[in-house]
């Protein structure tokens, strides 16, 4: 009887655990919910201006359709990821940037389930949305 009150309590603290497991990202990981891109992210918020740090873990090849895109994964602090799609025809491309670079933005978060992307990385040309940015090794692309 004793046996059996444990294995019930144990399911019921694992179910419990599993529940409360659904803010995470594609990875698994939970998104922290005190910053502006964790509750997006958590909220399936989109258009909304954020600023961040991470390291970058991935570098995908440009994005050539429409205008072109220099497009690489960061992994926040709180080990949610996001896109970067920096557009590299408003803005310079980010020189010499490798994996394992760490790295601060600011831009537009739009909300997807492997964790959102940024974009809007650039200065406006016609001067309409807020100006983004991107800080690598001491020089500020936008």
């Amino acid at each position: 009887m004793f046996v059996r009150r444990i294995q019930i309590v144990s399911l019921i603290i694992v179910a419990l655990t599993w529940l409360g497991c659904d803010k995470s990202n594609d990875n698994g990981v939970a998104a922290d919910e005190n910053s502006e891109i964790g509750r997006a992210f958590k909220n399936g918020t989109s258009n909304v201006q954020v600023e961040g740090e991470g390291v970058v873990t991935r570098i995908l090849a440009d994005d050539l359709e429409g205008s072109s895109h220099q497009r690489f994964i960061v992994r926040l602090r709180s080990g949610q990821t996001v896109l970067i799609a920096h557009n590299i025809d408003l803005a310079p491309r980010v020189a010499g940037l490798q994996e394992g670079d760490s790295l601060r933005f600011y831009g537009e978060y739009v909300w997807n389930e492997e964790g959102g992307k940024i974009h809007w990385t650039h200065k406006d040309p016609k001067g309409r949305h807020v100006a983004g940015w991107i800080k690598h090794n001491g020089r500020t692309y936008q």
